[in-house]
């Protein structure tokens, strides 16, 4: 009768510790564009009353503002962890307005091919064109996206192509690229986890938790990705 009693005890042990598994991995494996708050100091951003990563549905954002704020937010920043943080605000907010989020995306793409020629400036239109588009992806329905069809990805890697040297950017792709092991996805990890000794504000981001305080920082993350046993795969 003991042995049956500790035989149930060691195989509810097992369950749990494998469901407890489960649930970290389900939290990794969120929508990184979106589940993950992009620190971004005291710099300007969207309005924000949420202690969480969500809407906490207490916020009288007026969305018919969204283009329009975003834009002047986006024009005012050269800080590519901005960029990502209001990016990350605004599709959360365009989820609630399907006129807003087309039009924020309508606005952006226009913006970027307007900046085309530009040199850096239009690098960093393109890259949240593309970046606004990744999110829209990960958080907004097939049937109520503007974006589909619309590679963001693509987009960014064109940005970093024209930017040069852009840790920030490249951690974005990193993101971007998360639920990918490929060869990509690891150049974009290494050239981030690189440019972040002399980039403290992307440091402190690296150090992040991913979803919660019990979760693996970005930076844990990204070492297990560039890992010699994954880079075989």
């Amino acid at each position: 009768m003991k042995i049956a009693r500790n035989r149930f005890f060691v195989r509810f042990a097992v369950l749990m510790t494998v469901a407890l598994t489960l649930v970290v991995m389900q939290a990794q494996a969120g929508p990184p564009l979106i589940c993950h708050t992009i620190d971004i100091g005291t710099a300007k951003s969207l309005p924000w009353v949420s202690h969480d990563w969500n809407l906490s549905g207490s916020e009288a954002y007026d969305t018919s503002k969204l283009a329009s704020d975003t834009i002047a937010i986006l024009d005012g920043s050269n800080t590519v962890l901005v960029q990502m943080e209001t990016l990350r605000r605004a599709t959360l907010f365009a989820r609630k307005d399907p006129r807003a989020a087309k039009e924020l995306l309508t606005k952006l793409v226009i913006r970027a091919d307007d900046a085309e020629a530009s040199g850096s400036a239009g690098a960093l239109a393109r890259f949240d064109a593309g970046y606004l588009a990744a999110a829209y992806g990960e958080w907004l329905g097939n049937d109520r996206n503007p974006a589909a069809g619309l590679d963001g990805y693509e987009w960014v890697k064109q940005a970093i192509a024209r930017r040069g040297n852009d840790p920030q950017m490249e951690f974005a792709a990193a993101l971007i690229t998360l639920q990918s092991s490929g060869a990509e996805h690891r150049a974009h990890v290494q050239k981030a986890l690189a440019g972040a000794g002399t980039d403290a504000l992307l440091a402190q981001n690296l150090k992040s938790h991913f979803m919660g305080q019990e979760s693996e920082t970005i930076a844990e993350i990204f070492n297990h990705d560039v890992s010699p046993a994954k880079a075989q795969r």
